[in-house]
């Protein structure tokens, strides 16, 4: 065999066992101490790679204005005291005199870090007035209003002291309770780090127990844990790397766990246990590697690269989120795979039958073997699996119709789906979302994330465009909380803020800055030669989702397309990618639906333990459809690679179709056991956006290994008979990839075709 072929690295790394686990314990250990420096290295930001209309207004406001430092506010409130008692003005006083003792954190100029305390002090009638709006109407509330030294976020050093400090300055009678970047920054990576270890727990403890059942083997347990924590920690070392420079999303370490956990246990399960098959028939140790090598080892590799080609989707998308998540995940996968091409032959070479232990298992057996081999000369196998294919493949098309009404059915509450950001409000109960809905009720939440408006000069041909804007600004109730125009001291430009009383990706803020973009805008500035921007938080993130509905089409028809010429060259047929596909897209609709359900409307939200939101994070979708259109091929190949290497024995299609299922379905059910115990474990985290992450991808993987696998793939195969395999005379050049290895004949024991 070629070197090159998996057979041949399975052959080359089992007879060099040592060599391969000494280069694969380096490589863990220069992953592990780059894992470890990655915390600082990512962010929770994220950047466009093109232009919008946002981004215009914001590197125009840049470019004349400066970078912009960070800000936050600080919410003061007590329910006994109000901001008249010595005992509240203290507490504001001890918090002004810790925000002045960090320097290196605080703005520390009188006009840049504030309280109502220090402007009440000034007689000017304007900044009399500034100070009474940062008193509630009850005054049992106020808030300090901080800028940062920086427009990055601070290092953790200096966030946890700014955070020990404001909490420390609360007393049993007065709260202290930043809400800000820094502080909503913190909450979210403090949470999900909290989430990512109860995932990776949860994931771990339910892959142990089902490992155990189906191998009943101690040892051939450890190892497809081991190769997860090895592929997610090298993967984790590799994107440290990189987020050394370029920005990151702190999305992407949830998902190196969770797709590595998934993708690590799975496709060592695969090859284990087709090594421990393959014992069964006869085999001596290096033949059984060698034979898994070309068999299992090469349908992991094109499950992964299917994988992989799914996930380069999300790369063509302009953004860094987009861009991290893929990178996670294609990292992962592609260590993963790797590993299981040469690391796990390199381990059952050393460990042997030793793998079954404490079981003995007695391979060498020859009435054992003969017993194997007609139990595998049987078309349909006996227990439930062999039943549940007999029942499927007795009516195929009630199966196929009823299986594909249900998966229809389910994904017609797509048509209601609502996207948007969950932010602050959604986290959960903490003193920033104290902060943050004290701030939504007594003052307004629109100062945290306000809309802009970049306008260029020069002033004295944009001022009547300005008047005219602010005279609309003030008549819309929505829009009349404006500040500005604040003309830069070059001239060129003039910024406008509009503190929107929502949250940034609220229907109401959204609203305003569509209203004006399309009218106000375009109206008051008809006729003059200066161009206007709206930008800002809330303007990004209208922004973002316009660029999403622009990329959906395009990621899906570039995923679809590389998808279907794999499978074609893997399986040498045009109608199994095309089914296949099909099939994949009314699971992913399925899962859309169900979320819809689950986090819209609120069905079972509270069995789940999930919060139910008015929306479903804008990247979710795609990034589902990815995830899940690559994850879901994982258990298709694995399936058709047994049905056609059965085809090729006995050229009969529907004993291929039913010996195919029968005889993968416990393997297969355990490793989608596994994969939706981790996703489900990283749903029961408690921000909205894992929940919704973790929740979409369990349920997809459930019916993928469920409805999908057990009864449409098996009825539409048993139907179309022959027809499944067909290849147009054209593009009969291709290469024969073959990823169902070497037919069963010419195993040591002839195996009979049976009927």
């Amino acid at each position: 065999m070629d070197l090159f072929s998996t057979a041949g690295l399975a052959r080359l790394t089992a007879r060099n066992p040592w060599k391969t686990i000494i280069v694969w314990i380096v490589i863990l250990m220069l992953g592990g101490y780059s894992s470890s420096l990655i915390g600082d290295r990512l962010t929770t930001d994220f950047t466009f790679y093109s232009k919008p209309e946002s981004i215009q207004g914001q590197n125009l406001l840049e470019d004349h204005f400066g970078t912009q430092a960070l800000t936050e506010t600080i919410v003061i409130q007590s329910d006994a005291l109000t901001v008249d008692d010595p005992g509240f003005q203290t507490v504001v006083q001890n918090a002004m005199t810790a925000l002045r003792g960090m320097p290196d954190l605080v703005n520390t100029a009188p006009d840049q870090t504030f309280s109502y305390l220090d402007l009440n002090q000034s007689s000017d009638p304007a900044i009399q007035a500034q100070a009474a709006r940062m008193v509630s109407q009850d005054r049992h509330s106020t808030i300090i209003q901080m800028t940062t030294t920086s427009e990055e976020l601070p290092d953790t050093e200096l966030t946890d002291a700014y955070m020990a400090a404001m909490q420390a300055a609360s007393t049993d009678q007065v709260r202290v309770l930043p809400v800000g970047a820094i502080s909503i920054s913190e909450t979210f990576s403090s949470v999900s780090e909290e989430d990512l270890r109860i995932g990776e727990g949860i994931g771990i403890a339910a892959a142990l127990i089902i490992l155990f059942i189906v191998f009943g083997a101690l040892v051939a347990v450890g190892i497809p844990l081991i190769l997860a924590l090895m592929s997610i920690t090298i993967a984790t070392g590799i994107v440290s790397v990189f987020a050394s420079f370029w920005d990151i999303s702190f999305f992407v370490t949830s998902m190196i766990s969770m797709i590595g956990l998934a993708v690590g246990i799975d496709y060592a399960l695969f090859i284990v246990e087709r090594y421990r098959e393959e014992r069964r028939h006869g085999r001596s140790k290096m033949e059984a590697i060698e034979m898994t090598g070309g068999t299992a080892s090469k349908a992991v590799l094109f499950s992964g690269l299917t994988v992989l080609f799914a996930l380069l989707g999300l790369f063509i998308i302009p953004t860094t989120i987009f861009r991290s998540l893929g990178l996670g995940a294609v990292v992962v996968v592609a260590v993963a795979v790797l590993a299981m091409l040469t690391l796990v032959p390199a381990m059952l070479a050393l460990l042997g039958d030793k793998i079954d232990w404490p079981r003995k298992r007695h391979y060498d057996d020859p009435e054992r073997i003969a017993a194997q081999l007609k139990k595998d000369a049987e078309p349909i196998q006996s227990g439930f699996w062999g039943t549940l294919t007999h029942a499927v493949m007795a009516k195929p098309v009630i199966s196929l119709i009823a299986s594909a009404g249900v998966l229809i059915a389910l994904a017609i509450p797509y048509f209601n789906l609502n996207t948007g950001f969950n932010g602050a409000a959604t986290l959960p109960p903490s003193d920033v979302t104290d902060g943050y809905n004290i701030l939504l009720t007594d003052f307004g939440v629109g100062q945290l994330a306000p809309v802009k408006m970049a306008i260029t000069g020069p002033q004295d041909q944009a001022q009547a465009g300005i008047d005219s804007l602010t005279a609309a600004l003030a008549a819309n109730p929505d829009l009349a909380n404006f500040q500005g125009p604040t003309w830069s001291a070059d001239g060129g430009a003039a910024e406008i803020e509009i503190f929107v009383n929502g949250d940034s990706d609220s229907e109401l803020v959204r609203g305003a800055v569509h209203n004006l973009r399309d009218t106000i805008i375009p109206t008051a500035f008809s006729g003059t030669s200066n161009a206007v921007y709206v930008t800002g938080d809330p303007a990004i993130n209208v922004d973002f989702q316009k660029l999403i509905d622009v990329w959906t089409p395009r990621v899906f028809a570039f995923v679809l397309t590389l998808s279907f010429l794999l499978l074609m060259l893997a399986f040498r047929s045009i109608v199994v990618p095309a089914k296949a596909i099909l099939m994949n897209l009314l699971g992913v609709g399925a899962a859309y639906g169900i979320m819809v359900l689950v986090f819209q409307d609120g069905y079972l939200h509270n069995v789940f333990g999930f919060e139910k939101v008015p929306s479903v994070e804008p990247w979710l979708p795609i990034f589902l459809f990815c995830v899940l259109f690559g994850l879901s091929m994982d258990y298709h190949v694995f399936l058709l690679s047994r049905i056609r290497e059965r085809y090729d024995l006995t050229g009969r299609n529907r004993e291929s179709v039913a010996y195919g299922l029968s005889s993968t379905a416990r393997i297969i059910t355990g490793a989608a056991v596994i994969m939706v115990s981790v996703f489900f474990g990283f749903a029961l985290g408690r921000l909205v956006m894992f929940q919704q992450m973790g929740f979409g991808l369990g349920i997809a993987v459930l019916i993928d290994a469920t409805i999908i696998r057990c009864i449409l793939v098996p009825s539409a195969m048993a139907l179309l008979g022959d027809r499944n395999w067909y290849m147009p005379s054209w593009l009969r050049w291709l290469p024969d990839l073959r990823v169902e290895g070497t037919p069963r004949h010419e195993t040591p024991a002839t195996v009979p075709a049976g009927d």
